[in-house]
């Protein structure tokens, strides 16, 4: 399957789009196997994506360890924040997304993976790839079927759609002075601080 990039602010609800894209799709049989890049170290993000041979490095495990890729394997990987990956990591993973092939860190052992790749950004890639902080070949593979997903601000008539579905029954005790003040509201932090709120409400 072709790679779908989702753009959107952070909170928009990438993550519910990707796996809406796994669940609805052959592969929903397969494994969803979500990573945010931007939450771990250039070299840990390498070890934990195609994994690594035992004594592959100071503090491996004693029996090594596969990696998310081979987990993903018949399913879905989903890489949330993709614009904060190192320029090396960027050539692996173009070269995984091209030959459909991984090696451990440590290893000369070539293991064939068939995995849907979901990515997502809060970047401008193009922009990126202008100033030359992320490869054009890499973000044209992953580009293929892009898909927007707009901020709360942009798309108010959701709000008392997302608030019933977040309250179910308590949704009825919102008062119109309320609603108009949550409709009013530009929602920086989007869906996910809508949640929290009904979380306090």
């Amino acid at each position: 399957p072709n790679p779908t990039l989702i753009y959107g602010e952070t909170g928009t609800g990438k993550e519910v789009f990707a796996q809406a894209i796994h669940h609805a799709s052959p592969r929903a049989k397969g494994a969803f196997v979500a990573v945010n890049c931007s939450s771990f170290s250039k070299e840990l993000l390498e070890s934990e994506l195609f994994g690594y041979e035992k004594g592959a490095f100071t503090g491996a495990a004693p029996k090594g360890q596969r990696g998310l890729f081979e987990k993903a394997n018949h399913g879905t990987i989903f890489l949330d924040e993709i614009g904060d990956i190192s320029p090396k990591l960027q050539l692996r993973l173009l070269r995984t997304l091209q030959e459909h092939q991984i090696m451990r860190i440590g290893s000369d052992h070539v293991i064939d993976i068939d995995v849907r790749f979901i990515t997502a950004t809060n970047r401008d890639l193009e922009k990126a790839v202008s100033r030359g902080s992320f490869r054009g070949d890499l973000f044209y593979r992953l580009n293929v079927l892009p898909l927007v997903v707009p901020p709360l601000r942009e798309r108010k008539s959701d709000i008392p759609v997302l608030l019933s579905y977040f309250l179910g029954n308590e949704y009825q005790n919102i008062d119109s002075r309320e609603m108009e003040i949550l409709m009013n509201y530009d929602w920086p932090g989007n869906v996910r601080e809508l949640r929290n709120i009904t979380t306090y409400l």
